[in-house]
């Protein structure tokens, strides 16, 4: 595996834990961090790799080699700062893979839109696992490709759904979303033709888009 650099902005919990294992995996990476404390306490624990300063600005990141850097990774408390960092990287030293930390997850579609290549939101993480577990949940977010705002997301036909006894040809779907999968109870998961019927309790995989989201929704579950 191609050793890659690194940098890291924020040198927090998450940015001390993963920094400890991109090391591990024989990386080179450098921390940002404003408070001097922080920093002694990761050069005693992690050796000479972090530098003292604001992953806001320009001249810092330009002393941390940031022309160099194969991926940047803003992990701070304070999603404004995180935009910024990776937005600097990646539009002033065309860093070629940025992924954020997003703490407000209302955040998260803006972070998207402009251009930021992976988010990671906790508190979505967490909801999804939960949503999971609930199996009268009717959409559930299987995964979601920041880069292109595309998502891939699993619906739950329900009693009430209107969906129920048409045909996928009779259904108004968005134009940007397609039907990949229909899963049935007793039966192997298939591919839906515009023939399709469906029934309660079927279960579809789609690809949709953000803005299309609700529109699937409405359009299929109600």
């Amino acid at each position: 595996m191609k050793a890659l650099y690194i940098v890291i902005v924020g040198g927090g919990k998450i940015g001390y834990y993963l920094s400890k294992a991109l090391l591990n995996q024989g990386h080179e990476v450098l921390i940002i961090e404003k408070e001097a404390r922080i920093c002694e306490r990761l050069e005693d624990e992690l050796g000479s790799c972090c530098m003292r300063g604001d992953g806001c600005e320009t001249a810092v990141l330009t002393e941390a080699g940031l022309n160099r850097a194969d991926v940047l990774i803003a992990t701070t408390s304070h999603d404004e700062d995180n935009l910024v960092s990776c937005q600097v990287a990646k539009h002033r030293f065309k860093v070629p893979r940025t992924i954020s930390l997003v703490n407000n997850p209302n955040n998260d579609s803006i972070f998207r839109k402009l251009g930021i290549d992976a988010t990671i939101s906790v508190t979505n993480t967490i909801l999804e696992h939960v949503e999971q577990e609930i199996p009268a949940h009717p959409l559930i977010h299987l995964l979601t490709m920041s880069g292109k705002m595309e998502e891939i997301v699993e619906l739950t036909v329900n009693k009430e759904a209107p969906a129920i006894g048409k045909s996928l040809g009779q259904l108004r779907l968005p134009p940007d979303t397609t039907i990949a999968l229909l899963m049935r109870e007793n039966e192997k998961p298939r591919i839906p033709d515009a023939e399709t019927v469906f029934m309660e309790n079927d279960r579809v995989v789609a690809l949709t888009t953000l803005d299309s989201e609700k529109i699937l929704e409405r359009n299929l579950l109600g």
